[in-house]
């Protein structure tokens, strides 16, 4: 098994960050989108936003790692794209990482501005580093534009994913599913 990506693929590392990073972005989207359900009576109007927190933490950590891994770590050298191609691809994949970041921190922002910490699964707390009441909603809605458009990026990245595997078939979705040769 590799570990560190090749010319001819991405290493076990690259492909089980990206794998846990799509499970995490659409498990919080879907979380978060049923926790704006919730009212002050359900009994999930506390325990959920912990659990999406929590996990939002776990995620921070994740892709600060991967973009270190990412930098450290050249993309395979995909050759049979088209330099339009190579250049979305650059741009989209690149694009996550500033987006994913804001969207992090601007939820972070949405607990502690007032001061609370982020209770991490009762292990331990976060604590809030900047306080600032009222601007609670401000990172609330930017938290929830940016959701949108990162779980739109996602969705643009699979279909150009499955076009280059079912359409051009060449090895580009390969390289993110299987050991480099």
């Amino acid at each position: 098994m590799m570990y560190r990506n090749t010319k001819n693929g991405y290493g076990a590392i690259a492909r089980w960050m990206h794998w846990l990073m799509a499970l995490g972005i659409f498990g919080l989207f879907a979380l978060g989108y049923w926790m704006r359900t919730l009212t002050y009576y359900s009994p999930y109007y506390k325990p959920a936003p912990e659990i999406h927190q929590g996990i939002g933490l776990i995620m921070l950590a994740l892709m600060l790692f991967r973009l270190f891994w990412r930098i450290t770590n050249p993309s395979p050298d995909h050759a049979e794209l088209t330099r339009p191609e190579r250049m979305g691809s650059a741009l989209l994949h690149w694009g996550f990482y500033p987006l994913l970041i804001v969207m992090m921190i601007a939820g972070y922002f949405i607990t502690t501005l007032d001061g609370r910490p982020i209770h991490f699964f009762g292990l331990f707390d976060v604590p809030s580093i900047y306080t600032q009441k009222g601007l609670e909603k401000l990172a609330g809605q930017i938290h929830w534009i940016l959701a949108y458009g990162i779980i739109g990026l996602a969705l643009l990245h699979t279909l150009a994913a499955l076009w280059h595997h079912f359409v051009k078939r060449d090895g580009v979705m390969m390289s993110i599913l299987k050991d480099p040769d």
